[in-house]
């Protein structure tokens, strides 16, 4: 058995694997400890409520998502223009791949409760994005803020109805790139 100093990464880790196959409801504290193998108190240690626990396996969704962009990125050409893209489409790729993390990372409740920081845990990619828009749109009256937080908004929103299956209804359209490249044009203008 892992040392008890690893019981805490172990915990959001069986946490994180439990949200591959079920929904956030699904992870109760009990169900988490038995799946880790401990007693249903033994979270109790870590985190002393509900909350603070799915705020931690939240957070570790961030960092997952972080190494997906990281990775998108780093295999692109060093425009801004497409880096931007590479960001946007692991974005929504992650959405889609990892759909009840996803929901779980942006709760209102978890958002709310302030636990370790969960709200601050998207910063660092929301900067990425402000920093790209910024070198592939240097002469814009509008600051770069304001257009990553509007493209955000889009491939969140985006994200979430190809998730609930209301906009390929609305559509017809299964694939995102169509509606990328929309999002993309929209908030950096066109390519040509």
């Amino acid at each position: 058995m892992p040392a008890d100093d690893d019981l805490q990464a172990r915990l959001v880790r069986v946490g994180a694997e439990l949200l591959r196959t079920e929904s956030p409801d699904a992870l109760s504290l009990r169900e988490i400890a038995r799946r880790a193998g401990v007693s249903h108190g033994a979270p109790r240690r870590y985190f002393p409520t509900h909350l603070s626990l799915l705020s931690a396996i939240a957070r570790s969704g961030f960092g997952d998502l972080s190494r997906d962009i990281a990775g998108a990125i780093a295999r692109t050409p060093a425009d801004p223009r497409s880096r931007i893209t590479a960001l946007a489409h692991a974005y929504v790729s992650f959405a889609e791949t990892n759909r009840s993390m996803f929901e779980l990372m942006f709760r209102h409740d978890l958002l709310q409760s302030g636990y370790l920081g969960l709200r601050q845990a998207g910063l660092p990619l929301f900067r990425l994005l402000v920093d790209l828009i910024a070198e592939a749109r240097p002469r814009s009256e509008q600051p770069p803020e304001i257009t990553a937080g509007a493209l955000w908004s889009a491939l969140h929103g985006m994200a979430q109805l190809r998730n609930w299956g209301s906009l390929q209804l609305a559509t017809g359209a299964t694939d995102p790139a169509p509606f990328l490249d929309a999002i993309l044009t929209a908030h950096l203008g066109d390519t040509a």
